[in-house]
């Protein structure tokens, strides 16, 4: 088989490459210029083969890496977005062990992460934390140990303090309604969720209840 044709697209850094006469693949410019592509050159369906899965094993890296520079990820995170690329299952491992190796992809240090991000931004329960790093695919071992020294009251306390400018001191049940169904889709307990209610209803002035 004879290479018969190599076409640059428009508007990306790829080409498709033409095989006697036909479509035969498409492949990163670097990649084809690296292999030295060029019309009149004979290729095997092994080569082909060979290019097809060189072409997939560097979208995987480079995509992955794409989407470490946006935020931190989990192995499973990864893995996920790759297999909906339809990258093969073998290039997904590849691609994973590459990225350990690297030290880019570790589920202890995307778990600390994602608990820090938590408390600063979102704070929410032990609880729900760890169930969101389950989801995300950390092992439990690593989950639980990455949030044991979460403290359910202070949290509870920093979540609810951001909604208080929007609540007024008139209505407790208002208030109560409000804020404990807040403080309650962020995990927090019922006992966590009456004391900071309390605390909260102090704070800005609200009439005490019996």
């Amino acid at each position: 088989m004879i290479i018969t044709g190599i076409e640059r697209h428009r508007r990306r850094r790829r080409v498709n490459v033409f095989v006697d006469g036909r479509f035969a693949l498409a492949l990163a410019l670097t990649l084809a210029q690296e292999k030295g592509l060029h019309a009149g050159m004979a290729v095997s369906d092994d080569d082909l083969q060979a290019l097809r899965d060189e072409d997939e094993r560097r979208t995987a890296y480079e995509s992955t890496l794409r989407l470490l520079s946006y935020r931190p990820r989990s192995e499973k995170e990864i893995r996920t977005r790759l297999a909906r690329r339809g990258i093969q299952p073998a290039i997904i491992e590849e691609t994973a062990e590459r990225l350990r190796q690297l030290h880019y992809l570790d589920d202890a240090a995307f778990a600390q992460f994602w608990r820090e991000s938590r408390e600063n931004v979102s704070p929410r329960s032990r609880r729900l934390i760890r169930s969101e790093l389950l989801f995300k695919g950390v092992d439990s071992e690593t989950a639980t140990a990455t949030v044991e020294d979460v403290d359910d009251e202070e949290a509870a306390y920093r979540a609810a303090a951001k909604r208080l400018h929007a609540l007024e001191p008139t209505d407790y049940e208002v208030f109560r309604r409000r804020l404990g169904g807040f403080l309650t889709r962020r995990g927090f307990s019922y006992d966590v969720t009456r004391r900071t209610l309390e605390r909260c209803w102090r704070e800005i002035g609200g009439i005490p209840q019996p």
